[in-house]
């Protein structure tokens, strides 16, 4: 009995889905370590910054309680972008029994496209965010200073009055010193009312010329390029407690980023996870293929990360 076109079809499918899934995952999820996933049921999603209270006072034997009011800082938006993708197998080639080769390189390549664009898509705020190119909720550069002399920089401002700064005001390279002033800087930083949140590093995040810095900065049990013998306290502190992770889309050679403790940092939201299917064109003969998925990248609050452009 002939074994129709969609028959075909049905029992091509299964392999082409297993040798896609299988190829997407030789490729690292490298945005997972710097983004937190949330799921989505809208076409975008809104995420709103409270200032919270100030400190809470002393409260007088037989004196009211004081009520303090939380004042919206500013709003966060992240709107879904569709990915998607195919390719098609011609009449011919089904034909002339070339479709199994075919769709097989076909396949990975597809998945290598999505996987790509996804990381290329997830950097973007990091590759971009020291200067007007991407941009908060609070309208200023996501990486910025008091005193920077960037555009759209000149720190994070505060319902207090006061700013934040999440970068070095003068661009420094990855090395001790940077390492341990960027530590510091994040422990000062305050909530939007000026009270202390003693945050804290996570992760370093570095472009793949950085590993090997990293490692001996992150490793070495002596302080590294000294002939003493002081201890690497940057090691013995565990300041850095998760370590560091290279992200090979990065852009700028010399940056290097810290995700820190603070939560609703950098996320992602994903509306349509992947999916794949294939039918047959009735007019052209034509197998087709596609994938398609639906997510957005975005930061609700830019104290989640700290970055460096590099001096050079």
């Amino acid at each position: 009995m002939a074994i129709s076109r969609a028959q075909e079809l049905h029992q091509l499918l299964p392999g082409l889905n297993a040798l896609f899934g299988d190829e997407y995952a030789r490729y690292d999820n490298q945005h997972e370590e710097i983004y937190t996933s949330e799921n989505s049921e809208r076409s975008f999603e809104e995420e709103l910054k409270l200032s919270g209270f100030g400190a809470a006072p002393v409260k007088d034997e037989g004196s009211s309680i004081n009520y303090d009011t939380a004042q919206e800082s500013f709003v966060a938006r992240y709107t879904h972008e569709t990915i998607a993708m195919g390719y098609a197998i011609t009449e011919e080639a089904m034909e002339d029994n070339l479709y199994v080769s075919l769709s097989a390189r076909y396949t990975k390549a597809l998945a290598r496209a999505m996987s790509y664009t996804k990381q290329v898509k997830s950097v973007f705020p990091l590759n971009n965010g020291f200067t007007n190119s991407f941009q908060g909720g609070d309208g200023v550069n996501l990486f910025t200073a008091s005193g920077d002399g960037v555009t759209g920089g000149d720190g994070h401002p505060l319902v207090s009055g006061g700013k934040n700064s999440n970068r070095p005001a003068t661009a420094a390279d990855l090395n001790e010193t940077s390492l341990e002033d960027a530590v510091i800087q994040i422990g000062k930083w305050t909530d939007e009312r000026g009270l202390k949140i003693a945050a804290r590093p996570r992760k370093l995040i570095v472009p793949s010329e950085l590993q090997f810095t990293a490692t001996r900065l992150l490793s070495s049990e002596y302080r590294v390029g000294t002939a003493d013998n002081d201890i690497n306290a940057i090691k013995s502190n565990g300041v850095i407690p998760e370590g560091f992770s290279v992200n090979n889309y990065l852009t700028d050679t010399n940056a290097f980023f810290i995700v820190t403790d603070v939560p609703d940092g950098m996320k992602m939201f994903v509306r349509s996870p992947m999916t794949t299917n294939m039918d047959g064109d009735f007019d052209t003969g034509n197998v087709r293929y596609k994938a398609r998925e639906r997510y957005s990248f975005g930061v609700s609050d830019p104290l989640g990360v700290w970055g460096s452009p590099g001096s050079s």
